[in-house]
């Protein structure tokens, strides 16, 4: 049997951020709210898996602030 982390999308390249998790954006600061909401959909970094094997999220909003955001697998894909 397959491991499924072997078909799992590998740190350093862009994935798609599918949905968030339920809760994901509570008690976040409006301006952090406003861009992660806006990364739904689009290519973002994979940067890596943590010890929990949650990936890693790296992206850059508009105004230049870097963001990382942790979300389990199962909430992104690879780009196509």
């Amino acid at each position: 049997m397959m491991d499924p982390r072997e078909d799992r999308p590998q740190p350093g390249t862009k994935v798609v951020l599918v949905s968030l998790p339920p809760g994901f954006l509570n008690d976040l600061p409006r301006d952090d709210t406003r861009a992660i909401s806006e990364m739904v959909g689009k290519p973002i970094i994979l940067v890596e898996y943590d010890d929990d094997g949650r990936a890693e999220l790296e992206f850059t909003d508009e105004s230049g602030v870097l963001h990382y955001i942790y979300v389990k697998p199962e909430f992104i894909r690879r780009v196509e």
